[in-house]
């Protein structure tokens, strides 16, 4: 099969206009996790589909990065949570090198959230409590998945659901112990707003000990 060469004239050409609100450093908030809420809050209202998807890059200790798409579950002062398989290898990354990076776009409002920090595991308990609020069959799934390894077949994959679920039938499902939650710990966090021109307005936030310098960022 021949390789087929891109469209370099259509790629080109795909652009669009932004037209975001402006994004000020004089009236945002001081903490940038109550800048955040502000920003997810509306863009629930705002994205049709996925507001609270994210693409989440950790790298090996040599440097070699890998980038997949994630749900956030959760925020607080404290971090932004996830949750997966530890034994995927995102999981096996984080282990060897506990640093990531979140990317959270919004397309609807022509908004972007860059988000860095240390990564830790979260408590057991907080991974059962999260994992009992799954639909059934994604807990039976997280059984069924081995995240990241090679399979076979669609069949063999499938096999392994029915044998769980025939294995869990009747009774609760467990949470595996290969499975649960991280929290990111941030230390940068920064907010791109669309702008007319491509103008567009970059905020970032460094911790410095218990407080937050933020920073104008040329586009």
């Amino acid at each position: 099969m021949k390789d087929i060469p891109p469209d370099k004239e259509k790629l080109a050409a795909i652009r669009r206009e932004y037209a975001g609100e402006p994004l000020d450093d004089r009236s945002v908030f001081e903490d940038p996790v109550e800048q955040f809420q502000t920003w997810f809050e509306q863009a629930l209202e705002a994205e049709p589909m996925d507001p609270n998807a994210m693409t989440l890059s950790t790298a090996t200790p040599d440097g070699r990065p890998s980038s997949r798409v994630v749900l956030l579950k959760g925020f607080d002062p404290e971090g932004f949570r996830f949750y997966t398989n530890y034994r995927s290898r995102k999981g096996r990354e984080l282990e060897k090198n506990p640093r990531a990076a979140l990317c959270i776009y919004w397309p609807a409002m022509s908004r972007q959230v860059r988000i860095e920090g240390e990564v830790e595991k979260l408590g057991r308990a907080e991974s059962r409590e999260y994992f009992r609020q799954r639909p059934r069959p994604s807990r039976i799934a997280a059984w069924a998945s081995e995240q990241s390894r090679r399979v076979e077949s669609r069949e063999e994959l499938e096999m392994r659901f029915r044998d769980y679920e025939k294995q869990f039938e009747g009774g609760e499902v467990p949470l595996p112990e290969f499975w649960g939650g991280y929290l990111l710990r941030p230390d940068v966090i920064e907010f791109w707003q669309g702008r007319e021109e491509r103008m567009h307005d970059r905020l970032v936030y460094r911790r410095e000990g218990e407080s937050w310098d933020i920073r104008r960022l040329a586009p």
